[in-house]
């Protein structure tokens, strides 16, 4: 257990209750439902939600050429936002440092 869950009863009592709601109102079938899960963890970066979500796509009936083309898609699109970012930042110090400025710590 988490250490929110363990010290904050209500909201993990809140949290389940939107886990229904979203369940209930979810247009897509199960396997495609467990690859978008699969995809978000792996952007999340928890671990045990990506094994949850593996699992659950394998059982719902996702082959191995699906899954690996969601996790190829995301690490694609990942490096493709974390490219565009790091020239932004790059971008500002070379424009802070040509015109005089120190740019940002942060």
């Amino acid at each position: 257990m988490g250490f929110s869950s363990t010290n904050l009863e209500a909201l993990t009592q809140s949290l389940r209750q939107v886990d229904a709601t979203l369940a209930k109102h979810c247009p897509f079938d199960k396997k495609t439902g467990e690859l978008l899960h699969f995809e978000l963890s792996i952007k999340a970066r928890s671990k045990p939600r990506v094994r949850k979500h593996y699992r659950g796509s394998v059982n719902a009936g996702a082959s191995s050429q699906e899954i690996a083309y969601v996790f190829a898609l995301t690490m694609r699109e990942a490096a493709g936002a974390d490219d565009c970012r790091t020239h932004s930042i790059v971008g500002d110090l070379v424009e802070a440092e040509t015109s005089g400025g120190r740019g940002s710590c942060g």
